[in-house]
């Protein structure tokens, strides 16, 4: 197994610690749930890299990337719905967090993570992996689009804002910042950043689903070929 591949792997590795440790209300563990989903969404590029510039390109690594990024998705859209699941926008929920609640602060109110937001992305996701495998055993190779490029960007945003605001409300709790100045203003800016973020992630999911299907949906409509 060469660098690349171990790099993936281990992102594999560490994805059930980046799920489980954001369920535990403590500074500490959130905080580790943090620098690893991090250090796993800049590994996700480094590595792809390092294979492309040191031909290091292996059919292990074509099948462990997107197992990996699927993978990690998973482990985050999960304990974030367990921890911000409600309406998309509570404007009675008002701009000061609560405890435990971990929905992120707006200036027009707690911005939380409906169902359909999970269903969406991550059925996204599984339709585009099918049909990805259904398309290569006719001869096509689907690659990844533009839009489909900027859709993990505002993706990674929202997960590390949401990371990011686990820890910062959690310690901001056991030191008693909540509802001062500084803290307030930090309560506000993530929650815009990972509020728009959100909603950019969730856009482009189904822009370059479109895109997608219109450009290879053809490949829907053709006859299967007959088992020999």
């Amino acid at each position: 197994m060469n660098l690349p591949n171990a790099i993936t792997a281990a992102r594999i590795a560490v994805a059930p610690l980046i799920a489980l440790l954001p369920l535990t209300p403590s500074p500490t563990a959130r905080l580790a749930a943090f620098v690893l989903y991090v250090t796993a969404a800049v590994t996700d590029y480094w590595d792809g890299h390092l294979a492309r510039t040191r031909n290091l390109v292996t059919d292990l690594g074509r099948l462990l990337d997107p197992l990996a990024d699927k993978a990690l998705l998973v482990a985050t859209l999960v304990p974030m719905y367990a921890l911000q699941r409600g309406p998309l926008l509570d404007v009675s929920a008002g701009s000061t967090p609560s405890a435990g609640d971990l929905r992120f602060v707006t200036p027009l109110g707690a911005a939380g993570l409906p169902l359909w937001i999970v269903i969406v992305v991550l059925g996204r996701e599984l339709f585009m992996t099918v049909f990805r495998q259904y398309a290569k055993r006719r001869g096509v190779v689907i690659s990844a689009i533009g839009p489909a490029k900027w859709k993990t960007t505002f993706q990674s945003i929202w997960v590390g804002s949401a990371y990011a605001w686990f820890y910062a409300l959690t310690l901001a709790e056991r030191e008693a910042w909540v509802g001062r100045s500084p803290f307030y203003a930090f309560s506000l800016l993530n929650g815009i950043v990972g509020g728009l973020a959100m909603w950019g992630a969730v856009a482009l999911t189904l822009y370059s689903l479109y895109l997608y299907l219109r450009r290879y949906g053809g490949l829907l409509r053709q006859p299967t070929a007959p088992l020999r």
